[in-house]
C-alpha cells in the first residue's frame, strides 16, 4: 500500500470515528433531555447509545466476487 492511500485510510478512519463519537454525544444529550421512561440502568442505556452509533455512522465493507 502506498503512503499516500495509507494516509487516505488514516484519514477516513479518524473521520469515522469522529461521527460515531458525535452521534453518540448527541443521542445522550437528546436522553438528558427527554428523560428516560425505560426501566433500564444508565449503564445499558449508555452501552445502546453507543451500539445506535456505531450502526449509524460505520460503514459496512463488503468483500467478495463480483458475479458477472
Amino acid at each position: 500500500m502506498n503512503l499516500l492511500a495509507q494516509a487516505q485510510e488514516l484519514a477516513r478512519c479518524f473521520n469515522e470515528d469522529e461521527a460515531v463519537q458525535q452521534d453518540f454525544e448527541q443521542r445522550r444529550a437528546c436522553r438528558a433531555l427527554l428523560g428516560s421512561p425505560a426501566p433500564l440502568s444508565e449503564a445499558i442505556l449508555v452501552e445502546l447509545d453507543w451500539i445506535e452509533a456505531l450502526a449509524t455512522c460505520r460503514q459496512t465493507q463488503a468483500v467478495g466476487r463480483f458475479a458477472f
